[in-house]
């Protein structure tokens, strides 16, 4: 299956206009069972009520009958329910799709064939949803662009309820462009028209793609890069006076330039391009802003004080080396580290029975997790603050498991030695970011 698939990536290579139209004797079912095996145990179940563990037992027995229903294109993709989750640090909630087990199984095994041919069109400047290109890629990307090209200005943007927003018939016509099984096709629309169940009325979908899909964030990738990637590489950057980059995570992404009359040209053709396609920024998170080495020797001869930039949970500013060069710090974004610090007292309350040893074993799984995505070089300041919350809160933790009082920090402090927690840690120096730099 393994090679059967690399043969699709080479062709989609060798031959960038080639139009694939037998695609689905590829999603067999051992491709299924592979995928089905990849979902989470504690996945939650879909309008069906089936677990993952139901799924497995039963497999034999659903299978064919849905490997049947693709090739004849008679497949019904089931609604998908949906559940409201809050977002995070804010009262607000948002919408989240949870696709039956059998159906998400299907869904990433559709996305694992499509990718082979996307892969292969997709342009550095796109990251998420992607193979082995994810935040960190981005940053690293950013960090390069900033420090190394003539930047002075980004436009950094967002846009607007982008998953909910997707025109289907646009969407379908990229895909076909490079897709033409009408199985594959066929199975695209089911679940783009699945429709939505919640509290037990059904609604129908006429625009958008349910996120928690493991389709949605591959057909959200295709419609962007036909929409902004594509025409920003072959149309924008070439009638701009000074030098220009993209650098897109999903549905977030920033501009950079040399020249501000470049940005403001760009800010302005862009609302008309997104419209095009019934798409449009979010005003309260698209900014223009001076930033740079440039930037900030104009700044230091001003006196001003340059703005900072928000991306992927982290805030940049302009500082110096040791050398006394430019460079770009980071810390977390404010907003992100008190979720951190939310994520870790809710692990420590909700464990606080638990014996120390047990504690310590669950905190420092959690601490691990932040500090391989935050553990950026420059924001190791960032880490030992995340490190310093934890540690005091533990140990009120640990005090109220008791009305005898609070422990002293003698007996804390040999605690921490049997059982210790662990410290911070950069995953990703600065010169490793240069690796991890697709641009």
């Amino acid at each position: 299956m393994t090679t059967k698939l690399e043969g699709i990536a080479a062709k989609a290579r060798k031959a960038p206009n080639l139009k694939f139209t037998s695609l689905c004797h590829h999603v067999t079912r051992e491709l299924i069972w592979s995928c089905l095996c990849q979902t989470p145990q504690r996945s939650a179940p879909g309008i069906d009520g089936i677990t993952v563990k139901m799924a497995k037992e039963g497999f034999n027995e659903w299978i064919d009958k849905m490997i049947q229903s693709i090739h004849r294109k008679g497949y019904k993709a089931p609604a998908v329910r949906r559940v409201w989750i809050p977002k995070p640090g804010k009262k607000a909630k948002r919408p989240l799709g949870v696709p039956a087990i059998a159906d998400r199984a299907l869904q990433r095994s559709t996305a694992t064939v499509l990718s082979m041919i996307y892969e292969q069109d997709f342009l550095p400047c796109s990251f998420g949803g992607r193979p082995g290109i994810g935040a960190h890629n981005a940053l690293a990307t950013l960090n390069e662009v900033v420090s190394g090209k003539k930047v002075s200005w980004i436009l950094e943007a967002d846009l607007k309820n982008y998953f909910g927003s997707l025109d289907h018939g646009w969407l379908l016509r990229f895909v076909e462009y490079r897709v033409g099984d009408p199985r594959i096709l066929s199975l695209v629309k089911r679940w783009l028209k699945a429709g939505v169940m919640e509290n037990g009325e059904f609604q129908a979908s006429e625009e958008g793609t349910p996120q928690g899909g493991s389709i949605s964030v591959l057909l959200s990738n295709i419609y962007l890069h036909y929409v902004l990637d594509l025409w920003f590489e072959k149309v924008v950057k070439h009638r701009l006076r000074g030098e220009a980059y993209l650098i897109r995570y999903i549905d977030d992404f920033m501009v950079c330039f040399q020249y501000r009359s470049d940005a403001i040209k760009f800010q302005s053709v862009l609302r008309k391009r997104l419209k095009k396609f019934s798409l449009q920024l979010e005003p309260n998170k698209t900014q223009l802003l001076e930033f740079g080495r440039y930037a900030k020797e104009r700044a230091v001869e001003k006196g001003k004080r340059l703005q900072t930039l928000y991306f992927l949970g982290f805030t940049h500013y302009c500082t110096i080396n040791k050398k006394g060069k430019f460079m770009i710090g980071r810390k977390i974004e404010k907003s992100r580290f008190k979720r951190a610090c939310a994520k870790l007292k809710v692990c420590m309350l909700n464990n606080r029975h638990l014996s120390v040893k047990e504690q310590a074993i669950r905190i420092n799984q959690v601490l691990v997790g932040l500090y391989a995505y935050y553990g950026i070089g420059g924001n190791m300041q960032s880490l030992k603050k995340l490190y310093r919350v934890t540690d005091r809160y533990w140990r009120c933790v640990l005090s109220s498991r008791s009305q005898k009082g609070t422990i002293t920090w003698a007996r804390y402090n040999f605690l921490k030695k049997v059982f210790p927690l662990r410290q911070p840690r950069i995953y990703l120096p600065h010169f490793m970011m240069e690796d991890k730099a697709v641009l």
